[in-house]
């Protein structure tokens, strides 16, 4: 039940990583010979596989470690490469870390952040994108699905307006990639991370969307050595997890309807069921517009981390994102929307995806146990 954390590599995506390991073990620059030609074709063909599902050409597609290095590449590489036109960034406050502690690095080096609000939803108001802007504003980064609490953001109202003020759009859309559909030329966006191990794919392979025209977008590289991924991100490719990558994605483009159907009727199930049996429970984040395996919920009367403690050997479920886990401050997102800290930290987050209807029931009575069990303690 915390699928927004990590989830299992689908076995289809397996079959067709492991002969990149011992069989077809090339070096995908190095095609001198058969042995990595086989792999570049297979990485080429990965390209286009994560590139189909968000409406972009294969070689708009950079390959990194993960979602946290393609944030990082975008706001860092822009940051550097684009500083003679300004040198002011706007982002949310209830982005990732990956996108906030890069912002927090940027200000320290003399660039100018910053941090708008959200309503009590965690919806980001484009009319305050807009009134941000100034004419030293060089780049609006904007998550597209919460990671902690699910809420959809208006990316396409946003888009519309950066371009119109031709200033670059970069969106971290890893909650949201073949969970919801995605088109980076109708919604205008100029730069897109997106992380295989939420998919279904591998761990340590992630991608960033760097838009090749109307604007051509240029990122300073962070990591320098032989100049691959046309010179944004150098170092030997990940050839086995490139291709468990571009399978995860086609599958996932592919199943993307009928599996968010369904996991958001199981989740919707879930949420019927909580609410019967805890009093005073309460939905964190936009009720509607939100990604569909998304369950965050307030528990009054009850310490998330001493529910977590009783379920862990029975059920995974989360305080929030699985980056600042290790912290004891409450989540950054939850003070974000209103809530005080006593609030924050008696919520957890449930993250639905490929579980059962059985699965479902079997955690509302635990969850409903253990919250009854602490309420007597209290």
């Amino acid at each position: 039940m915390d699928h927004h954390a990590t989830t299992p590599v689908d076995p289809r995506v397996l079959e067709v990583m492991l002969p990149y390991f011992t069989e077809v073990f090339g070096n995908a620059s190095s095609t001198d010979h058969e042995y990595g030609a086989i792999a570049l074709t297979a990485v080429e063909t990965a390209r286009a596989q994560i590139a189909a599902a968000i409406g972009a050409a294969p070689a708009e597609i950079v390959f990194t470690s993960g979602a946290t290095e393609s944030d990082n590449l975008a706001l860092v590489g822009c940051a550097h490469h684009y500083a003679d036109r300004g040198n002011h960034i706007i982002t949310c406050v209830t982005e990732h870390k990956a996108v906030l502690d890069t912002c927090k690095y940027l200000e320290s080096t003399g660039f100018d952040v910053t941090y708008l609000p959200v309503d009590k939803f965690g919806t980001v108001d484009p009319n305050d994108v807009r009134s941000a802007i100034t004419n030293r504003t060089i780049l609006v980064s904007i998550m597209m699905a919460n990671n902690e609490i699910g809420t959809i953001a208006p990316i396409a109202e946003i888009g519309k307006l950066t371009r119109e003020r031709q200033i670059l759009f970069h969106s971290d859309a890893t909650q949201a990639f073949t969970h919801i559909p995605i088109d980076v030329q109708s919604m205008n966006i100029d730069l897109l991370s997106v992380s295989a191990h939420k998919i279904y794919g591998p761990k340590g392979i992630g991608a960033l969307y760097v838009r090749r025209m109307n604007p051509r977008v240029r990122v300073d590289a962070m990591i320098h050595g032989g100049g691959h991924e046309r010179g944004m991100r150098s170092g030997t490719l990940n050839v086995p997890a490139i291709v468990g990558f571009g399978e995860a994605s086609t599958l996932g483009l592919s199943e993307m309807k009928a599996e968010s159907k369904r996991v958001q009727e199981l989740r919707d199930r879930l949420w019927i069921l909580l609410q019967n049996e805890i009093d005073g429970i309460q939905m964190n984040g936009h009720p509607t517009h939100r990604i569909s395996g998304n369950l965050n919920v307030f528990i009054p009367g009850v310490q998330s981390r001493s529910l977590i403690v009783l379920l862990k050997n029975d059920l995974a479920v989360s305080t929030g994102s699985a980056c600042t886990t290790a912290t004891v401050s409450p989540s950054h997102v939850l003070l974000a929307i209103g809530q005080d800290e006593s609030q924050a930290s008696s919520c957890i987050r449930i993250g639905l995806g490929k579980n059962t209807a059985e699965q479902v029931d079997y955690a509302a009575n635990v969850v409903k146990a253990a919250v009854a069990k602490l309420r007597n303690l209290a």
